[in-house]
């Protein structure tokens, strides 16, 4: 029987947020020019339902859908897709926030594969070097509150809440409350508050709640890593700058003196809200992964685009010199709808899903 379970209740509309011309993130370009829109999707793999009923819905007040029927032809193409052997079973479940649009698109959703086989796990551990996919991240209105709850679950963070100033493009500072979680199966959730400006993704006006909004990574190869999204998949680098880290009392609780590559990734006209963002450590190496960084393996093993012309993904993929691990098929997803899909790997290993909505 599929079941729902649904955090912090609000039947409040979520809000949307706006460009702000003082905002280094808002679009420059038009979206009549975006390939690939917005992340919409990212899968999560795990064989603990509990831990992440606890974490995303008590702690993060998302809803909980599933098991979802998934018709046992879809599944075939699922597995083929995804390239999941034939000896690990699963059951698919969806992490959504209800009513939390972003403009004129929904807000991004968390697939989860519940696994019947334990797989190793992506990441050995929360360190904030270990490569792969690192994050998801939750924009909020209240992030002491967000703090002091998910605390009082059981769940621990990389430090404690860091409170610290950014500049708007006129010069002027707002401040950021941010805390970096450690979520079940070694992956992390940004809790941020940027207050004074528009949220990075839609917020429930009531709750205060909001996210996913984005998705990061810890890559070792960043120039071939933001090639692979800018010329394939037609995103836009937005931000790029080496940053300094703020020390044991930072966020990511990184030693004094560590450096890193800041790069932030979005579709061509489309402001905060299923944008990417990579680190990649510059005066020291990254953790290498546990395990390949993509599914079935736990933790954050896909990312899903929406793209307006998948036969031109293809194209590039394959200019580009992408390993195609499915071609196109068209497949009746049971989150995205009938669209063509295919997967592709990303040069750091991670498992890229493109999809085209069917007419």
């Amino acid at each position: 029987m599929a079941w729902i379970i649904t955090g912090i209740t609000s039947l409040a509309r979520a809000e949307t947020p706006r460009f702000d011309p003082l905002d280094s993130l808002s679009p420059k370009t038009s979206r009549a020019d975006a390939l690939a829109l917005p992340l919409q999707t990212v899968t999560l793999s795990t064989v603990s339902l509990e831990q992440v009923r606890l974490f995303y819905v008590e702690g993060m007040g998302m809803t909980l859908t599933g098991p979802v029927v998934v018709p046992r032809d879809v599944k075939k193409q699922q597995r083929a897709l995804w390239e999941i052997p034939d000896t690990i079973g699963w059951q698919e479940y969806h992490l959504t926030r209800h009513g939390a649009t972003i403009s004129d698109r929904p807000a991004m959703s968390v697939r989860v594969l519940v696994l019947d086989t334990p797989t190793p796990t992506i990441h050995a551990s929360w360190n904030a070097r270990s490569l792969g996919g690192f994050s998801m991240g939750f924009p909020n209105r209240q992030q002491p509150a967000l703090d002091a709850r998910i605390r009082k679950l059981g769940f621990g963070a990389l430090n404690a809440l860091e409170i610290y100033d950014v500049p708007r493009t006129d010069g002027s500072p707002y401040t950021i409350h941010e805390t970096i979680f450690n979520a079940p199966d070694f992956v992390h959730a940004v809790g941020i508050d940027r207050v004074g400006m528009l949220p990075l993704g839609a917020v429930d006006s009531e709750t205060g709640l909001g996210g996913p909004g984005y998705s990061a990574q810890v890559v070792a190869d960043s120039d071939n890593v933001l090639a692979f999204y800018t010329e394939v998949l037609g995103l836009e680098l937005r931000r790029d700058a080496v940053w300094q880290s703020a020390g044991e009392d930072g966020a990511m609780a990184l030693p004094n003196g560590t450096a890193f590559r800041f790069s932030i990734v979005f579709a061509k006209g489309y402001g905060p809200g299923g944008h990417l963002l990579f680190v990649d450590y510059t005066n020291g190496e990254g953790i290498e992964n546990n395990a390949p960084p993509r599914v079935p393996n736990r933790g954050i093993g896909m990312w899903s685009f929406p793209v307006t012309d998948l036969a031109a993904v293809a194209r590039r993929a394959a200019a580009f010199g992408a390993r195609i691990v499915h071609k196109t098929v068209r497949i009746d997803d049971p989150l995205h709808g009938a669209v063509r899909a295919m997967t592709v790997l990303a040069p750091n290993g991670f498992l890229v899903e493109l999809y085209e909505v069917v007419p």
